[in-house]
């Protein structure tokens, strides 16, 4: 047993030592320094996420951001833009209404938004539409109303939750 436990120490002694097959290769490391000029660039953000729609209004992202739908309102009524991955162009579709679901005290409320085409929106399809009530316009900017809003496009249902993220400065609902 002592024979293997020498040949075994002998043997790693060797192969520690031995120069492996870079033989006299030069180090590349050592005290050399490098100078920069100047601040490291800024990093940016790939992916960007839009943050404001064509209208103004509050976006809410659908899917992993393949849609978006745009929520406006006043005092009296509600619109929806339904938009594409980018938040700029419209996207007819071919629901003929969507749903936003709030809470209100505590119970649970549907709307629906019926289609209201825009012009050039192809027959049969609307990339708006619009709800003329003033509880849900009212509703949509209270933190406890927790509004979602449903839409069906291209055969596949979506959902996203309307955050209300902006002040009111400098503007009415």
């Amino acid at each position: 047993m002592r024979v293997h436990s020498l040949a075994l120490v002998l043997c790693g002694g060797f192969f520690l030592t031995s120069p492996g097959c870079g033989g006299n290769a030069p180090s590349t490391a050592g005290n050399s320094s490098v100078a920069v000029d100047g601040a490291p660039p800024a990093t940016v953000d790939v992916h960007a996420h839009p943050s404001e729609g064509p209208h103004h209004g509050t976006l809410v992202e659908l899917g992993n951001e393949e849609y978006h739908v745009e929520v406006t309102h006043d005092a009296a009524s509600v619109t929806v833009y339904v938009l594409d991955s980018t938040a700029k162009k419209a996207v007819p579709v071919d629901s003929s209404d969507l749903t936003i679901n709030i809470l209100h005290d505590g119970k649970p409320e549907q709307f629906k938004l019926l289609a209201s085409p825009e012009q050039g929106d192809p027959s049969g399809k609307s990339s708006r539409f619009t709800l003329a009530d003033a509880e849900l316009a009212g509703h949509l900017d209270e933190e406890s109303a927790s509004p979602k809003l449903s839409v069906t496009i291209g055969g596949t249902p979506y959902r996203g939750e309307i955050k209300h993220d902006h002040d009111h400065s400098g503007h009415a609902h």
